[in-house]
């Protein structure tokens, strides 16, 4: 199908701004039928890429593949195919990076992980199997040509014990043969911003995705960046509360407050927008439109 043997690196080199999407994998049947409901109604957007996480400790592996070839076999869409060090030995991510080939799967993004107890946890590598994302990513290029993509972390990871340190951690992975890089959720454009120029200088030159999370759900979201150690900004958190117990209301506020937030990064000179959808599509179309990006 068109677009599947295209790398990300060569997609964003090519000039267009990418927008991509990300869905985290599903427990059951149930939630199998509404990711692929979400992945049709995104596909007609013709997204740079899209991806599906492992679950917390690396508990949803085989689904996770399952779908992610899928996505390459079934749909026009360039699948970007997750990786974690989490109980996970070398010989197991080898045999993980081969099913994606078979699949046609080219593109990989090389995470450490975090345990089931979350990212500030001790990590724990296995025996076997590596300890750090930059040797993930030596791992993977060793092993084929694939494309391969990182994290970063525009607020520094929560086991960092600097922001400058963390940085140097994301050289470190770019010059281990990182193709690109793509943030954790945040909620403050300068943010996104701060990183990037910490990073170029020192002299990382791979391109810095920005990943967005619209929120929907104030609970829901509040969870979600205490798990990634990202700061829920007061005033945001002010914005959304003002509206109770009016979903609608909420919702609709998200979006406002995500559109704008992208349009700061469009314009800062971001390489595209990755948005993490919680596997529903609509607020994420909403805010694809209202940023009047042309499909395709």
């Amino acid at each position: 199908m068109p677009g599947r043997a295209e790398t990300i690196r060569d997609l964003i080199a090519a000039g267009e701004r990418s927008f991509s999407f990300e869905f985290f994998p599903p427990k059951d049947e149930a939630g199998e039928r509404q990711l692929w409901k979400a992945l049709r109604e995104l596909e007609g957007l013709r997204p740079t890429f899209v991806s599906v996480t492992y679950g917390a400790g690396g508990s949803t592996r085989d689904r996770t593949v399952r779908v992610t070839e899928g996505i390459a076999q079934e749909t026009t869409m360039t699948p970007l195919g997750h990786l974690t060090c989490v109980g996970h030995s070398r010989e197991t991510l080898r045999s993980v990076i081969g099913a994606y080939a078979d699949a046609g799967v080219r593109n990989v993004l090389a995470l450490r992980g975090d345990s089931a107890a979350g990212p500030s946890a001790p990590f724990e590598a296995h025996p076997e199997g590596p300890r750090y994302a930059v040797e993930l990513v030596a791992l993977t290029k060793s092993l084929g040509d694939f494309c391969v993509g990182v994290a970063a972390f525009p607020e520094m990871h929560p086991a960092a014990q600097s922001v400058e340190a963390d940085t140097r951690v994301l050289a470190a992975k770019a010059a281990a043969g990182a193709d690109f890089a793509i943030t954790q959720l945040f909620f403050r454009a300068e943010d996104y911003f701060r990183l990037a120029d910490r990073a170029s200088a020192i002299g990382v030159d791979i391109p810095i995705v920005p990943g967005v999370m619209p929120i929907t759900n104030l609970r829901q979201i509040t969870r979600m960046a205490e798990l990634s150690g990202a700061a829920l900004p007061d005033e945001v958190v002010a914005r959304i509360s003002q509206y109770g117990d009016d979903p609608a209301a909420v919702r609709a506020e998200g979006v406002r407050i995500a559109t704008r937030m992208c349009d700061e990064l469009l314009a800062g000179g971001a390489p595209g927008l990755h948005f993490y959808t919680l596997n529903r599509s609509s607020a994420t179309r909403e805010i694809y439109a209202n940023l009047n990006v042309p499909a395709g």
